[in-house]
C-alpha cells in the first residue's frame, strides 16, 4: 500500500486530496499546523477508508519545521510515495502596503518549504525507482499580481525543471494549476463571496483534486483543471506582456 504526504492537510484542497488519496487506498502522513484538526482529519479517514494516518504538526513558515517534515521523506524505513505540496496561503493588500515580514512569511510556505520537500522526497524516490510530487501552484503564476503571482510562477517552473530532472527515474511531479476555487483559503485572505466573479470561474475542490490525480497518473507535468482555465491559462501566456500587467484581473484577484 502506498503511503502520500500531503502539505495544508486540514482544510481546503490539502484535505480534498487526503481524502480522495485514501479513497484509493493510500496510507497518509498529513502535516498542518493545528494538531486538534489534523487528529479528527485521522480519525475520519482511519474509519471511514480503512487506511493507516499519520500526523504530522508542522508550521511550515518555521525552518525547524519544514526540516522535520523534509527528515519524514528522507526516511528509507518508512518510504513516502508521494508528495502533495498544498500548504500556502495569500495576502489580501498591495506589496507595498504589508509588513515584510508577511511577505517573507508567505514566501518561506510557498517556496522554500516546497523547494526542501520536494528536494528531500526526490532524492528518496530517485534511490527507489518510483514515485510522484505533486506541487500545488496556480493560474496566478501565469498573471502579474504581486509576491503570490510571483511564488506561484516559480513553483510551476520548479516543477517542471525538476520533471525534466527526474526523466526516465520512475519519478514523475506535476505542477497543479487550478483558478479561483471554493475554500477556507479566499476567506483567510478577505475575499468574500464570488469575489466579483461569474460564478461558473469558480472551481470545487472534489473536481479539481481528481482531474489532477488523473494526471500524475497519465505523468503529465502541468494540470490545468477545468475548459474555462485552460483556455485562460493558454491566453494569459501567449498574450502580450504589457497587456497582462495592466489587466483588472490582475490588480484585484489572486486565484489559488
Amino acid at each position: 500500500m502506498a503511503t502520500a504526504l500531503v502539505t495544508g492537510a486540514s482544510a481546503g484542497i490539502g484535505k480534498t486530496f487526503a481524502t480522495q488519496l485514501a479513497q484509493r487506498g493510500h496510507d497518509l502522513v498529513l502535516v498542518a499546523r493545528t494538531q486538534s484538526r489534523l487528529e479528527e482529519l485521522k480519525a475520519h479517514l482511519e474509519d471511514r477508508y480503512s487506511v493507516s494516518v499519520e500526523v504530522l504538526p508542522a508550521d511550515l513558515s518555521d525552518r525547524l519545521d519544514i526540516q522535520s517534515v523534509a527528515d519524514r521523506l528522507a526516511d528509507v524505513t518508512r518510504p513516502v510515495d508521494l508528495l502533495v505540496n498544498n500548504a500556502g496561503f495569500g495576502l489580501k493588500k498591495p506589496f507595498l502596503r504589508n509588513e515584510i515580514r508577511d511577505e517573507e512569511e508567505m514566501l518561506t510556505v510557498l517556496v522554500r518549504a516546497v523547494t526542501v520537500l520536494s528536494h528531500a522526497a526526490a532524492l528518496a524516490m530517485r534511490e527507489r525507482g518510483h514515485g510522484a510530487i505533486i506541487n500545488v501552484s496556480s493560474v496566478a503564476g501565469f498573471m502579474a499580481s504581486g509576491t503570490y503571482s510571483a511564488a506561484k510562477s516559480y513553483v510551476t517552473v520548479f516543477s517542471e525543471g525538476l520533471a525534466s530532472e527526474l526523466r526516465g527515474s520512475g519519478v514523475t511531479v506535476t505542477a497543479l494549476c487550478p483558478g479561483f476555487t471554493h475554500t477556507e483559503f479566499h476567506d483567510r485572505a478577505g475575499i468574500k463571496g464570488n469575489g466579483g466573479l461569474p460564478g461558473f470561474m469558480w472551481l470545487q475542490a472534489d473536481s479539481l483534486v481528481k482531474e489532477c490525480l488523473d494526471d500524475v497518473d497519465r505523468g503529465k507535468v502541468i494540470s490545468i483543471p477545468s475548459p474555462q482555465y485552460k483556455v485562460a491559462a493558454t491566453a494569459l501566456r501567449v498574450l502580450p506582456r504589457p497587456i497582462v500587467r495592466m489587466g483588472k484581473l490582475s490588480r484585484r484577484h489572486r486565484p489559488q
